[in-house]
């Protein structure tokens, strides 16, 4: 069976990007939804909150109202600064990337099949030992394209998508 996982960083509260991704995440039927950081508002828990499969979420380096956000994103996960996750046999790691230093010590581990990351606001992927992705921005602020990626778990393939 495929599985999917839904992609996203720096949503940096547009809200009509993140109720697209939304919709496209439930319609796809993704089973995991991963969000690289930069949430930056409480309110946006609501509109993620919609999501019919898990979420996880980090912070990123834009995210300065924490206690907020731990509050109201409470019943959809636990955020922190750094994720360890296994899914469908892969482990992954997510971190927002605004350390490279840090992001690449992860990224070259060889502890991990995948790292979610973001801040760069630049779509990429890196396909060596470990897959390294960023999705580009959610928000669309930077580049004026909103993008999230489908990574497929059985493939270890990524399918970059414009909102």
């Amino acid at each position: 069976m495929v599985c999917l996982i839904g992609l996203v960083a720096d949503s940096h509260d547009n809200l009509d990007s993140i109720r697209k991704a939304v919709n496209l995440f439930n319609r796809e039927s993704v089973d995991l939804v991963i969000h690289a950081g930069d949430l930056i508002s409480p309110f946006t828990a609501q509109e993620f909150g919609r999501l019919e499969m898990r979420f996880e979420a980090i912070f990123g380096n834009n995210d300065g109202e924490r206690d907020g956000l731990r509050a109201a994103y409470s019943e959809l996960t636990e955020l922190s600064d750094f994720k360890e996750l296994e899914f469908d046999g892969l482990k992954i790691a997510v971190i927002h990337g605004h350390n490279r230093q840090i992001l690449d010590c992860v990224a070259g581990c060889g502890r991990y099949d995948l790292v979610v990351t973001g801040h760069t606001h630049e779509k990429s992927i890196v396909s060596a030992e470990t897959i390294t992705v960023n999705p580009g921005e959610l928000c669309g602020y930077l580049s004026g394209e909103s993008t999230l990626a489908l990574f497929d778990t059985d493939r270890l393939s990524c399918e970059f998508v414009r909102l």
